[in-house]
């Protein structure tokens, strides 16, 4: 298999809940609850939540890049 049909493969991986509570180490409950309220990228099968794993990668980055962004301004804050 050449890197590109493995990088397609993974960018189109579907991840249950469980995987994806292990891939961010919380509990799967967590999981189950911010899909429930839309805080995570999901969607359903009959009753199971399913993840895109490239949609929980791309969350994340945002995630990251939004912390960072509030880290930078209570910086700033506490030295104005």
């Amino acid at each position: 298999m050449s890197k590109q049909q493995v990088a397609m493969r993974k960018s189109t991986e579907i991840l249950t809940a469980k995987e994806v509570a292990e891939y961010l180490h919380i509990h799967p409950l967590t999981v189950h609850r911010y899909a429930r309220e839309g805080k995570i990228p999901a969607f359903k099968i009959g009753t199971d939540w399913r993840f895109h794993k490239k949609h929980i990668e791309k969350w994340i980055q945002q995630k990251v890049a939004s912390n960072n962004q509030k880290n930078r301004k209570q910086a700033k804050a506490l030295t104005d």
